[in-house]
């Protein structure tokens, strides 16, 4: 299993969890990004820098994915083809992406898409806060401690 990295949005706080976690559970953690990251030095912390574009990132991600690995992203639409192809998503505010609740989600956020195409201000995502960085943490250590097996 390998951890991919939406990572042109993720925040730096979520990074900074990733770091600690790639380096303790020894998972091989790719960032995705089409701008250049600053990332500590580990076996287990790769970097991928792909071409500036729409989606690219998320395309990168999908092709080279292999089922149950784990992608970290906000991205609803690369969240549901990564569930399509046997993978496991995690936004950054600890909320997991499944087979049950994916379609309700994607529904809502094309919901919302219409309404902002129409004028409406739906508002952006709150900043993360201390909150949402624990249930991140604390979904990630579930996700692990149930799909790792430790020698």
């Amino acid at each position: 299993m390998k951890i991919w990295v939406d990572a042109d949005a993720c925040p730096a706080v979520i990074k900074e969890i990733l770091y600690r976690v790639a380096k303790r559970a020894k998972i091989v953690t790719t960032f995705v990004a089409n701008s250049f990251l600053q990332l500590p030095r580990s076996p287990y912390i790769e970097f991928r820098k792909v071409a500036s574009g729409f989606d690219v990132a998320d395309k990168t991600i999908g092709e080279e994915l292999e089922a149950g690995d784990l992608v970290i992203t906000a991205d609803i639409p690369l969240a549901s083809e990564i569930i399509d192809k046997g993978g496991h998503a995690l936004n950054p505010c600890g909320k997991m992406y499944t087979t049950e609740n994916i379609r309700g989600i994607l529904n809502m956020r094309d919901f919302m898409d219409t309404l902002r195409g129409s004028g409406v201000n739906t508002g952006g995502s709150p900043p993360l806060g201390a909150s949402e960085r624990k249930a991140f943490a604390d979904s990630l250590d579930r996700f692990l401690a149930k799909n790792t097996r430790r020698t």
